[in-house]
């Protein structure tokens, strides 16, 4: 199982693809779920992942959840890709869209039998234990009928992006609160805007991602 987890710089992702992935950056099948962005129609902040994959030499292939309404279908998608790439943006419109069908669980036996995950921001917190730590910082009523939040279950503990404060939407004292009202339930691992999360068989280091 090999993961990047990504809070906003993405330094470490194409030294990350190159390992485990053999292709040139023009013939990576990257697939790019863009559910979490979907709230935010076309804002240029809600393009900037995409942006910056093509920019970096990728051809990213958008993938909706919310369009698959058969598993089938989904799992189909994903074994077409050599890698993917889940953006952010609403954690909680992601993890809704995936759930409807059990895409969830489509996804998370296609990266645990080998599909490289990268995952940024609300890609991140998804592939956790539990998003729950991140209902202070975004919205849990952009899905009002998501009750579980469970995230893919891929690490045994949860994500907690954009942990230094440094944008102002995540300020510190916002940090401080969610540590101080999940970490006692919970492990939580804080990923900082210029670190990655880098998951290999269970192995979770965290490295630098400018």
């Amino acid at each position: 199982m090999r993961l990047l987890l990504l809070s906003w710089g993405i330094g470490a992702l194409p030294e990350f693809l190159d390992t485990a992935v053999d292709r040139s950056r023009a013939d990576l099948r990257l697939g790019y779920l863009n559910d979490a962005a979907l709230p935010y129609g076309d804002a240029e902040f809600a393009a900037i992942d995409r942006t910056r994959l093509t920019a970096l030499g990728y051809r990213p292939e958008v993938v909706t959840a919310r369009d698959y309404a058969c598993a089938e279908d989904f799992a189909d998608r994903l074994d077409r890709l050599d890698a993917l790439y889940v953006c952010g943006g609403e954690t909680y419109v992601l993890l809704d869209h995936l759930r409807r069908g059990g895409l969830d669980r489509v996804l998370t036996d296609r990266v645990r039998g080998g599909l490289p995950y990268v995952g940024l921001s609300a890609g991140a917190v998804l592939a956790g234990a539990s998003t729950e730590p991140v209902s202070l910082m975004d919205d849990l009523s952009t899905a009002p009928g998501l009750t579980d939040l469970r995230g893919l279950g891929l690490l045994e503990a949860s994500v907690v992006p954009h942990a230094d404060g440094a944008i102002p939407q995540y300020p510190a004292s916002l940090i401080s609160r969610v540590v101080d009202t999940y970490g006692p339930r919970m492990p939580l691992l804080l990923l900082h805007d210029d670190q990655a999360l880098l998951v290999t068989d269970g192995d979770v280091t965290l490295i630098d991602s400018p």
